[in-house]
């Protein structure tokens, strides 16, 4: 014997489950709701993706042009931040033009903080670890926001 279904919505009885779907589709335009488990499973797919693309920029740091890693010379201009009051410090730093910068992030930066933004002078690199150096040139005069790569920590260089 086929087994009865029941309209939720105004109580009419059917014979089956299809003449009560084909009912839904029609007077209440009722369809099958998808199931939690393709929710989850889409979620979990595009979470996973999310953190490879994550994972692969912090170990490789290739946001930009910019160079990390590059050995020092005489002529760059030294600077190491660290994390104080949950923002870098100094807040404030001053550097020339045209003389690389090799700016270091201590150990106590951690975090979002480890990846260093100056948006307007074209700088965007993350550094793993104490021992990465971002290199860079300021190749125009002013006043400069730096940040990490969620804005949540901020500063101002200042190139002369």
């Amino acid at each position: 014997m086929a087994e009865r279904a029941k309209c939720e919505i105004c109580n009419r009885d059917f014979p089956s489950l299809d003449a009560l779907n084909m009912h839904n589709s029609v007077k209440h335009q009722v369809t099958e709701k998808p199931s939690k488990k393709n929710y989850k499973f889409y979620f979990t797919i595009f979470f996973i993706i999310i953190l490879l693309i994550a994972g692969y920029y912090l170990i490789n740091g290739e946001f930009t042009g910019n160079s990390i890693n590059n050995p020092s010379n005489e002529n760059t201009q030294k600077i190491t931040l660290s994390f104080k009051n949950y923002n870098y410090y100094p807040q404030s730093i001053v550097v020339k033009e045209g003389i690389p910068v090799e700016l270091t992030l201590d150990n106590s930066i951690r975090g979002c903080f480890r990846t260093f933004v100056i948006k307007d002078l074209g700088v965007k690199k993350t550094s793993s670890k104490p021992s990465d150096t971002i290199i860079f040139t300021p190749d125009k005069k002013g006043s400069f926001i730096f940040a990490c790569g969620m804005h949540m920590g901020t500063g101002t260089i200042i190139v002369e």
